[in-house]
């Protein structure tokens, strides 16, 4: 059993301003993935300027956040939030959806990409090889929310997590930091041409975070008011099927005429 880190969730707090760890984590992984993202228009000549990208950023902040917050409301909890409306803002607190913010993200950029004449595909590939940053940043403060922990477990590495049963537990959230941001970052970056092939990025990005995704969900202990549902899943598993099915959508075809190309 391994204690868990006395880490304040809160970094810094300045009269009724508070700075969390789970907002930062947000901030930087748009930062770090705008700069990785300008990095690789520049090394493969996609035409998407540094500028254009910077100016998505206003796009995607207001995308993640409405998405992933509509997601969890509706998704998740919807009677909590029915209940205590004020509660919708506390995005501090943690209460984000992974796939609610995807979705989100998506719509942003397909509102901006006509805008700036940007070939919307190109974009979402870009966007693929960097998304995994700011997962790994995002499932680091989930861990240091004490938040979407693991099952009980008798494994040496299990985490008491504040505010649980006292019960060792899988620290789920770190799995899911190293397999859908530090692994799926090195597989995406394991051939960085294929952003040179449309579709072929957004496709692995989309099959092989869902399927991380699925098999990390059965070491998370599902949200107490969902539970398990269709046959034993979770709903991190039955959100993440569709994201699947469109990732081989996407992969199969653009590979096999990347091939004859």
């Amino acid at each position: 059993m391994i204690p868990f880190p006395n880490i304040n969730p809160i970094i810094v707090s300045i009269g009724p301003i508070s700075i969390h760890w789970y907002s930062l984590a947000y901030i930087f992984g748009i930062i770090f993935g705008w700069l990785h993202a300008s990095s690789l228009a520049a090394q493969f000549n996609i035409p998407i300027s540094k500028k254009q990208l910077e100016d998505f950023i206003a796009y995607a902040i207001v995308g993640i956040i409405i998405g992933g917050r509509l997601g969890y409301i509706t998704l998740y909890d919807p009677a909590k939030y029915l209940a205590h409306p004020i509660e919708i803002l506390k995005t501090y607190e943690g209460g984000m959806s992974f796939h609610g913010g995807f979705l989100g993200l998506v719509i942003a950029a397909m509102i901006y990409c006509p805008k700036h004449k940007i070939e919307f595909l190109t974009f979402a590939d870009l966007m693929a090889m960097v998304a995994p940053i700011g997962i790994f940043l995002g499932r680091l403060a989930n861990f240091v929310n004490a938040e979407l922990y693991g099952r009980v477990t008798n494994v040496s590495w299990g985490v008491i997590f504040p505010g649980s049963d006292g019960l060792p537990r899988h620290p789920s959230q770190l799995y899911e930091a190293l397999l859908e941001g530090m692994l799926l970052f090195f597989i995406m970056h394991l051939n960085q041409r294929v952003l040179l092939k449309k579709g072929i990025a957004s496709g692995i990005f989309l099959i092989f975070y869902s399927i991380f995704r699925i098999f990390a969900e059965y070491f998370r202990e599902p949200d107490v008011q969902l539970g398990f549902l269709f046959g034993g899943c979770t709903m991190g598993q039955l959100l993440s099927l569709p994201m699947l099915l469109v990732g081989v959508i996407l992969f199969i075809p653009n590979f096999q005429r990347g091939n004859k190309g």
